[in-house]
């Protein structure tokens, strides 16, 4: 779905619209006193978006549906329906999640999921919630979730719930490639083994970009300090880079701790020339490839 506008009233419906992300660049640091790895990583959201409607009901319980074209659970382990009892709320609301991001991608579909429950919900029930109190409640629910609340390009440090927006618009136009591959969080850090001197190096290196606003210098950087942990994981993800890179279409970039690999389309490859270059790539690799956008908010 082209997100458009964020919030919007359906009758007494409230639909919320909640981007997925991609990683411009993600450095991963050493552990922190609280287990966490260090990080620090440029988030830039795009226009491929979950929907999530809300409904107040008679019901002494809260129901939360899932539908659309990727399963996830239904019940208290969703980060939506934490993301309600987070709230207080218990009774009296429908939440239907239609899902279009995949789960498991490194495109932080659940973050983004849980941040439009904690902004829906605060609407929907009129608790009145300050922005502060909310970033607070998201970084309890996890790393990526407050950066959802903020605006369309940040820089997030510390375990990722420090925000720094950066007020500029960086127009792209990206090819998603989402192989039917998922992708476990928690085993790619158990796996990764830190490099201190490279986090350190490439971290100043972004930061010196950051200062001059060349976003475009910090994409084709193309960092990623999970890519060689996921990789080993998931070495099918590693032959189909290679397959993409070896299209010269441009830099293969991947997102978060995988599956989901991205291209900017602003490279000049003739690969690009013409109509539906998504199909074009689909075509060649075999996997699904979707053709996104920065997103406005």
């Amino acid at each position: 779905m082209i997100c458009e506008e964020q919030f919007k009233w359906q009758n007494d419906k409230l639909l919320v619209l909640a981007p997925a992300k991609i990683n411009l660049s993600l450095l991963i640091g050493p552990k922190r006193p609280d287990n966490y790895h260090e990080v620090h990583t440029v988030m830039a959201k795009i226009n491929l978006c979950d929907e999530l409607y809300f409904e107040k009901t008679n019901e002494p319980q809260v129901h939360l549906a899932c539908l659309g074209q990727y399963s996830v659970p239904a019940g208290p382990e969703n980060i939506v329906y934490k993301a309600a009892k987070l709230l207080g709320i218990e009774r009296g609301l429908k939440i239907t999640l239609i899902k279009k991001i995949p789960a498991g991608a490194g495109l932080a579909g659940g973050s983004s999921d849980a941040a439009a429950a904690l902004m829906g919900i605060n609407k929907i029930c009129n608790l009145g919630l300050t922005q502060h109190r909310l970033a607070d409640l998201a970084a309890s629910l996890g790393s990526d979730v407050p950066f959802f609340l903020s605006g369309p390009l940040a820089l997030c440090t510390g375990r990722g719930e420090k925000i720094s927006e950066i007020p500029l618009k960086f127009n792209f136009s990206a090819l998603l490639v989402t192989p039917d591959i998922n992708v476990s969080t928690k085993s790619v850090y158990e796996n990764f083994t830190p490099n201190i001197p490279l986090f350190e190096s490439q971290k100043n290196k972004i930061n010196e970009h950051l200062s001059k606003n060349r976003i475009d210098l910090i994409v084709k950087m193309c960092a990623n300090m999970l890519e060689l942990s996921c990789f080993k994981l998931n070495p099918k993800l590693a032959d189909l880079k290679k397959h993409i890179k070896s299209l010269n279409i441009g830099k293969v970039c991947l997102s978060g701790s995988g599956s989901t690999m991205f291209v900017l389309t602003g490279d000049n490859s003739s690969f690009f020339d013409g109509n539906e270059p998504e199909q074009k790539l689909q075509d060649a690799i075999g996997h699904k490839v979707v053709l996104v956008s920065n997103n406005r908010w």
